[in-house]
């Protein structure tokens, strides 16, 4: 497992709506911090090129780069790890294991299953998932406090927002786009 300390404060998250925008995030991203690459409207094989193109301008700012996608995939595709719900996270020896979150029972199982980090949202409202509801500072911060992994605030986060929310790792789609 990655020890806490290991993982990035920054965490960038590629989606259908920022991507004209990830190349100049990514470069302008503050070094070494992470990028997750989702995109789940391509087909493989331009999912593939895409990766490549934008794992090469994250490599080149020292990001980690983190696969939406099963382990053997991301050994394939020479990602740093894998990104998803607990359930579905394969083990592989050298990939970052990396949970998604929204409530105390996905927390307890990302713990089972013994991830580097978890993403717990959504913190505040997001264009993800328009009139949605969302944790709140509080209750993030009382979800958050169950967690033997690091946790990563997702869902609305900016760099204000992080400020106000005063937590250690953050991850964004616009936010930082």
């Amino acid at each position: 497992m990655a020890c806490a300390k290991t993982l990035p404060a920054l965490w960038l998250l590629s989606d259908e709506r920022n991507d004209s925008k990830l190349e100049w995030a990514l470069a302008t991203l503050p070094r070494e911090n992470a990028f997750v690459f989702r995109h789940y409207h391509l087909h493989e094989k331009a999912r593939r090129a895409r990766f490549d193109a934008l794992a090469a301008v994250a490599r080149a700012g020292g990001h980690l780069v983190i696969l939406s996608g099963s382990a053997e995939m991301a050994r394939d595709w020479g990602a740093d790890g894998i990104y998803g719900p607990p359930g579905k996270l394969g083990k592989l020896p050298g990939l970052i294991r990396l949970a998604t979150a929204h409530s105390a029972f996905a927390i307890h199982r990302a713990d089972r299953t013994e991830v580097d980090g978890i993403f717990l949202s959504p913190v505040f409202p997001t264009r993800s998932h328009p009139g949605g509801t969302c944790l709140g500072a509080s209750l993030f911060r009382e979800l958050a406090a169950l967690a033997e992994a690091p946790v990563i605030a997702l869902g609305g986060m900016t760099a204000e927002r992080a400020r106000e929310l005063d937590w250690p790792r953050w991850a964004a789609i616009d936010g930082l786009s």
